[in-house]
């Protein structure tokens, strides 16, 4: 009984190491005028205590279902056709999410037949691709429930001039 102990003990540390590792960052910490950001300076949502949803997170509420809920079903859910987006944006790396929109992905072989068109040249899903991921993951983490939010954070002026410039660019 006396060497299970640490063994037991190794074996709590590496869990609830593990269990660290895979909790999602999504506190919004800074903005730049335009959306949030987490610790780690990616793209995040705040959601206030009334439930007002800010600006970005609203927005990509509306280029998801624009753009992306053909396929993937409402609400970042998933469909027969293709997986939930709402836990794609929470266990892949935010690098790697804007790579898979922007490139597209392809998984074909016995077990799976994926594909997923690029939309790097597409202005409606690339000037409002952080917008998605952070309404993407408010959904993952549900911290936003199905459906149109039912309260939002008015379009800032920096937002409107950073959307009106992607979208001319």
């Amino acid at each position: 009984m006396r060497r299970a102990a640490p063994l037991l003990a190794l074996g709590l540390f590496i869990a609830g190491a593990a269990h660290a590792q895979t909790e999602v960052n999504v506190d919004p910490v800074s903005e730049d005028g335009v959306r949030w950001f987490n610790s780690d300076e990616i793209p995040t949502f705040k959601i206030a205590e009334d439930g007002t949803v800010d600006w970005p997170t609203f927005s990509g509420y509306r280029r998801y279902h624009a753009e992306c809920h053909v396929c993937h079903g409402p609400d970042g859910e998933g469909s027969t056709y293709a997986p939930a987006l709402k836990k794609s944006a929470l266990n892949l790396d935010y690098y790697d999410f804007i790579a898979a929109v922007t490139g597209g992905k392809q998984a074909i072989n016995a077990a799976q037949n994926q594909v997923m068109p690029a939309f790097g040249t597409n202005p409606n899903v690339m000037c409002y691709v952080d917008d998605i991921y952070t309404y993407l993951r408010a959904r993952g983490v549900e911290a936003l429930p199905r459906g149109r939010p039912a309260k939002r954070a008015e379009k800032s002026e920096a937002f409107a001039e950073a959307e009106k410039a992607c979208m001319e660019g």
